[in-house]
């Protein structure tokens, strides 16, 4: 019944942290803009 508690105890301590740690960390991705050529066939630019 102890470890029971005790791993009911650490889920719980894990779920806040991490909880509070989406809130508080920077956690937003890096965002860039990606600009590709693009060959599309039959356009007739030469291919």
């Amino acid at each position: 019944m102890r470890l029971i508690k005790a791993i009911l105890i650490l889920a719980v301590v894990g779920v806040a942290g991490l909880t509070v740690y989406a809130y508080v960390g920077d956690l937003s991705p890096e965002t860039n803009q990606v600009s590709q050529p693009l060959a599309v066939p039959g356009s007739g630019n030469g291919n």
